[in-house]
């Protein structure tokens, strides 16, 4: 069955897509169409990344675009910044580094809702490039962060699984709304 990249849309809190854990993909045409669709959308949506899960497909596969922060500080040979929008297929964290850190974080499938939840700072992810080229890489900071959160949609984990108590509480009342919608 051919996928009508046009027809993609973010899809919304309580969908069931959003907790499939998805299939690894091969670089295909019709995976190059859909990453270019979903890159569409994430900035639509003013995101910095997009699963393809939240674009109702179950295949392990994000996209991301993080434009460079003159102020960030990294280590030599971790990144910060995307060079522009990239894909992402079959991505593996291969290690993480440090004691993880809280920082609120937002989901573009779940609008309204923000929560601190902790990750760790550093992380190397390997993954494959729309090229059929496998990739190792670090970033550390909202990249990092952004990867993760990623990996998470394609294991079927949202934000407000791993949001700390407190906020889990505080947006408790949207995330029902979300629910009976």
């Amino acid at each position: 069955m051919a996928i009508e990249p046009a027809n993609l849309r973010i899809q919304i809190y309580p969908t069931e897509i959003l907790r499939v854990k998805a299939d690894e993909v091969d670089p295909t045409p019709e995976v190059r169409a859909v990453a270019q669709r979903m890159i569409d959308l994430m900035r639509g949506a003013e995101g910095i990344g997009l699963a393809a899960t939240q674009a109702g497909l179950p295949w392990r596969m994000f996209v991301a675009e993080l434009p460079s922060d003159p102020e960030a500080d990294a280590p030599e040979g971790v990144r910060v910044a995307t060079d522009g929008p990239e894909a992402y297929l079959n991505p593996v964290i291969d290690t993480s580094d440090g004691a993880p850190t809280l920082f609120e974080e937002g989901c573009l499938s779940l609008p309204g809702i923000r929560g601190e939840l902790p990750r760790p700072p550093t992380v190397t992810m390997s993954w494959t490039d729309l090229e059929g080229q496998r990739h190792t890489a670090s970033a550390t900071g909202l990249l990092a962060r952004c990867w993760q959160h990623e990996i998470d949609h394609l294991d079927g984990v949202l934000i407000i699984d791993k949001m700390t108590q407190l906020s889990r509480t505080k947006v408790r009342s949207a995330v029902k709304a979300l629910e009976r919608r």
